[in-house]
């Protein structure tokens, strides 16, 4: 059934990470954070618009979701180590096509990690 496990990892997900189900979850690699619930749906931070007490230029009233991520990759004591370092990493840009579908599926079948084509980024 191809809807099933998207519905169980939003289930599982969303009341934990608040994670908007983009279909490439970096959860791992930033604290346990959705980059997709900052503002402009960036995989990649911060974007320069942090504000000097560590909110976001574009909802003064939400922390940063990417100073957040830095700090919870650094401080949450399960994580391994590799999955720290991973914080730093370029990502492609958001295949907004993969939206709604399971990470989980996308994952294994290697479709998170196709990129546009043109886009050129540094492996890890």
């Amino acid at each position: 059934m191809p809807g099933l496990l998207p519905l169980v990892e939003h289930a599982v997900k969303k009341p934990v990470w608040d994670c908007r189900m983009c279909g490439q979850c970096v959860l791992h690699s930033t604290g346990m954070t959705c980059p997709m619930t900052c503002p402009k749906t960036l995989r990649n931070g911060p974007c320069g618009g942090v504000r000097e007490d560590g909110h976001c230029e574009v909802k003064p009233e939400m922390r940063c979701v990417w100073v957040k991520a830095h700090h919870r990759a650094a401080t949450l004591p399960l994580l391994p180590a590799s999955w720290r370092a991973e914080v730093g990493h370029l990502r492609p840009p958001v295949d907004n096509s993969l939206q709604g579908t399971s990470s989980w599926r996308n994952l294994v079948t290697g479709r998170d990690r196709v990129t546009p084509a043109g886009w050129q980024g540094v492996e890890h």
